[in-house]
């Protein structure tokens, strides 16, 4: 776990986070997500400075063994000077050794935030679930530590101000928003109420803003009129180009259009169906209907019903 450097605002990697949604999805099954409803409670992992170090962050870890479910593993945690924040030895289990930087001995409330991510990268391994390059994998562990409800004490750690600035994680904080607040809408939960950071609530609130942006975004009937009056636009587009470049507009919108394989006779004027292809706002799969007015359709992955327009 990274904790080094200026932080980082935004969503430079916003595609990342996505596809580790997904990944969560495919890999845990829509029921294995459901059970995470109940995210980590603040009294579980809280830690005063009265508290035995030791004993406390142990407790802390056992917290995030139970909440991960993984009753069979064993957390040993133990301090040192290091670069990083935090550290886990990945092997066969069930021991597992977490070493945690100097400064929490003295930055203790923070102690909760590096466990979730380190005991997330144990549940990760168990899983066999990882991306390739270090970055990508950190980002997979942030987002899945957030969207399975332990991940609201990394975003709570940042605080920044004129002078100083503080971030666990590799996920900027508004990108920890973004993934608390799918979490949210998913849940309706709201973590805001657990915040002790002011800025961590402004991170959240930008994040749930562009979380339901994804719902609002065509060809779903709750998309806007702007949305709407450019999708009519870019299908008139592909419907007159459906042999040529230009059916699709990858990276600039969400959706894309390509002829229907099912029926390749086309009209008299060499027009056939299309179908469109757009993300679905829960979990990022890539969902595929015909163009023809209201359709209902069901994500194969996350369950999720979407009203559309096509």
């Amino acid at each position: 776990m990274a904790n080094d450097g200026p932080v980082e605002h935004g969503y430079p990697h916003l595609e990342t986070v996505r596809a580790a949604i997904n990944a969560l999805y495919k890999r845990l099954s829509y029921d294995t997500v459901q059970t995470f409803a109940t995210s980590v409670a603040p009294v579980d992992v809280a830690f005063c400075d009265t508290d035995d170090l030791h004993l406390g962050a142990q407790r802390v870890a056992r917290e995030m063994v139970r909440h991960y479910r993984l009753p069979d593993a064993r957390m040993i945690v133990g301090f040192r000077e290091m670069t990083h924040a935090a550290n886990v030895e990945l092997a066969a289990g069930p021991e597992y050794f977490i070493e945690l930087n100097d400064r929490f001995r003295t930055h203790r409330r923070d102690i909760g935030a590096a466990l979730a991510h380190e005991v997330m990268h144990v549940y990760l391994h168990r899983l066999d679930l990882s991306f390739p390059g270090t970055r990508d994998n950190e980002i997979l562990t942030d987002t899945a530590a957030a969207y399975l409800g332990a991940g609201w004490l990394l975003l709570d750690a940042y605080r920044e101000d004129a002078d100083s600035s503080q971030k666990l994680g590799y996920l900027t904080p508004e990108e920890f928003g973004y993934v608390l607040a799918k979490r949210a809408l998913l849940f309706d939960e709201d973590p805001g109420i657990w915040f002790t950071s002011p800025q961590a609530y402004t991170a959240y609130a930008a994040g749930m803003e562009l979380a339901r942006r994804d719902s609002r975004q065509p060809p779903l009937t709750a998309a806007g009129w702007a949305g709407r009056r450019r999708y009519a636009r870019d299908r008139r587009h592909a419907q007159d180009h459906q042999h040529g470049p230009g059916s699709s507009q990858p990276g600039v919108v969400p959706y894309s259009f390509t002829p229907d394989g099912s029926d390749a006779s086309g009209g008299p004027d060499g027009h056939g169906p299309l179908r469109v292809s757009f993300p679905c706002p829960t979990c990022h799969q890539r969902i595929r209907v015909p163009v023809r007015g209201r359709v209902r359709a069901r994500c194969g992955v996350c369950r999720t019903v979407l009203e559309c327009d096509t």
